[in-house]
């Protein structure tokens, strides 16, 4: 083993370390962020077992990351943001038994920077795992054994450093921040199978939903989107959506576009994403898949959050958002009229891809 890693963990010999538990418990795109550190932790400990905690659409990431071996369901109460999940105790004893069961050397817990890594660090700590790391700015007390405070920027660095500082800060050897998503055979062969059955080769793919109300650009914007990026790309434009969001694609393709919504699994959505000629999305989750995946993206950025933390990152992108007084809110619901959104025309998202498409693609793909 090489000795300049030696001090992971403040001297913790890398090959006592068979089993690490990665923890990451918020949405899709948050864990995809992640991923930069996970690759740190996955170099350097090359023979461990690396288990990821996530919830379900955080599951979704790991099992197309070939850097996590296990991706472990817990659907975590203090990220139960809609106040769903019914009061059992009994549910987090099972999630205890079952990471005691594992018999884990340590755990890394990933929180952005609003989030508390001590309702995770318990859990840990309940379960009997010797090693805690996270970043904090609260007390943990022996919650935690090894604790990060993150460091304050203005702006906030990007999200996908977020994790390499705390990776950094315990010892691992830096790694590129880039984020890893990859869509597995079958998944690649699904979406061939998809794209086929449309007769459609090159296309635009626009995503208009998203985990929050407060980040959906209008359908009614979208649709004109739709419309006029069809006419001028000449295009092929597929309207994608997750589980729930089919009358969303279907209302927002209209009668110019190719709704696709509910068609695909997570696996075959991300190998549609990597075959887009552009995508179009809010500042959610696919996003940060085209990102990963290398497509160029438009995205309509509401002002919920700093869009220098959860903009696009690394790939060719837009990103289109109207300056408003209460950003960054982190609201999950706009109480005032989504101003931050309805200020940007569609006109400007259409013309946002076609500067994307010039740049990108052969000229005579954009008229």
């Amino acid at each position: 083993m090489n000795e300049t890693i030696h001090h992971i963990f403040g001297g913790v010999e890398p090959e006592t370390l068979q089993r690490i538990l990665l923890v990451r418990l918020d949405n899709l795109g948050d864990v995809l962020l992640t991923t930069p550190a996970f690759r740190a932790v996955r170099r350097a400990l090359p023979q461990a077992h690396l288990s990821l905690l996530a919830g379900p659409a955080g599951c979704k990431v790991g099992r197309l990351n070939p850097d996590i071996d296990e991706t472990i369901l817990y659907h975590a109460p203090n990220e139960d943001v809609y106040l769903q999940l019914p009061q059992d105790p009994q549910r987090e004893i099972s999630a205890v038994e079952t990471l005691r069961e594992r018999g884990f050397d340590a755990t890394i817990i990933f929180t952005s920077y609003k989030q508390s890594a001590l309702p995770a660090a318990y859990l840990c700590y309940l379960s009997g795992i010797p090693i805690r790391a996270a970043g904090t700015f609260e007390g943990p007390g022996s919650l935690l054994t090894h604790r990060h405070r993150y460091t304050e920027t203005v702006p906030p660095k990007h999200e996908s450093l977020h994790g390499l500082e705390l990776t950094d800060f315990l010892g691992f050897p830096p790694a590129e921040p880039e984020m890893v998503l990859v869509p597995r055979e079958e998944d690649e062969e699904g979406a061939a199978r998809l794209l086929e059955r449309h007769e459609i080769g090159r296309f635009a793919l626009v995503h208009p939903g998203a985990s929050a109300s407060s980040r959906i650009y209008p359908a009614e914007r979208y649709k004109k989107v739709v419309e006029e990026l069809a006419i001028k790309s000449d295009l092929p434009v597929v309207v994608t959506g997750g589980p729930g969001e089919e009358e969303l694609a279907r209302e927002v393709a209209g009668s110019a576009g190719i709704p696709l919504g509910g068609d695909t699994s997570f696996g075959e959505f991300a190998a549609l994403v990597s075959r887009a000629t552009v995508v179009v999305t809010n500042n959610t989750g696919t996003t940060h898949m085209a990102s990963a995946l290398k497509r160029p993206v438009v995205t309509v950025f509401a002002g919920t959050n700093p869009r220098e933390q959860w903009g696009p990152w690394r790939t060719p992108n837009r990103l289109l958002t109207h300056p408003v007084p209460c950003a960054p809110c982190y609201k999950r619901v706009c109480p005032i009229g989504h101003e931050c959104l309805t200020g940007i025309a569609p006109e400007t998202v259409v013309e946002a891809a076609l500067d994307l498409l010039r740049e990108t693609s052969v000229p005579e793909a954009v008229r």
